[in-house]
């Protein structure tokens, strides 16, 4: 094969695109993660001044999540590629707008711009993390609030999963549709620095400090 072939077929290579692989649910309860984490949720919202803001969910799952904003008052608007997460969904909140898209789509021109954006156990799972940041920030109104949460990932947390033998169970090598993005508080601070957010911060949830399950990264517009 001579250099120029090389090429060519290497190119061809890079645009291949992935088969959708669709997360599917089986019910509309609360997933586990959302037992840690609408706790902080709701405190965040809560510290956000004037009446409850309307919201824009990205990545919705079965809508659980979106029922409890609901639930609190809040106006919600819901997206996600899993047809089986928005038809469990919309069966389960009929009152909610639910509809299939995903953070690689337009959703601003879509759909508007909110005052907030939330965005749990998302960005993790996202061959063009840059691309969904972006998306976030197009959605959000000018001095708008996005809560971004992610699995944690720091240097003790990292030794203690491989001290343990737990790397293969952890990083789900073998689980179709999952986790491909090892997120920590520099690497996901620089993805949101970059696409334009301001005033970043973070917090933990599920279990103590350098252990946590998860981190939440509240950011400005």
């Amino acid at each position: 094969m001579d250099l120029s072939s090389a090429r060519v077929n290497r190119n061809r290579f890079l645009t291949i695109t992935t088969p959708h692989l669709e997360y599917r649910y089986s019910g509309s309860e609360p997933t586990w993660s959302n037992a840690y984490l609408w706790g902080p949720l709701r405190e965040e919202l809560s510290r956000l001044s004037g009446p409850r803001p309307r919201i824009f969910e990205v990545g919705c799952g079965n809508g659980a999540t979106a029922g409890m904003l609901h639930a609190l008052g809040h106006g919600v608007v819901a997206i996600d590629p899993s047809s089986s997460g928005v038809e469990m969904a919309r069966r389960s909140h009929p009152q909610i707008a639910f509809a299939e898209g995903s953070a690689y789509d337009d959703l601003a021109a879509r759909y508007g711009r909110f005052p907030v954006v939330v965005s749990l156990e998302v960005v993790e799972h996202c061959y063009s993390p840059r691309h969904y940041a972006k998306t976030v920030h197009d959605l959000l109104e000018e001095g708008g609030t996005a809560i971004i949460s992610t699995p944690y990932h720091g240097y003790l947390k990292n030794l203690c999963i491989a001290l343990a033998g737990k790397c293969d169970s952890h990083y789900g090598a073998l689980w179709d549709g999952g986790h491909i993005k090892f997120w920590s508080e520099r690497t996901l601070r620089t993805l949101l620095e970059e696409a334009g957010f301001k005033s970043i911060r973070f917090r933990r949830a599920g279990r103590v400090g350098p252990l946590s399950k998860s981190m939440i990264a509240i950011a400005r517009r």
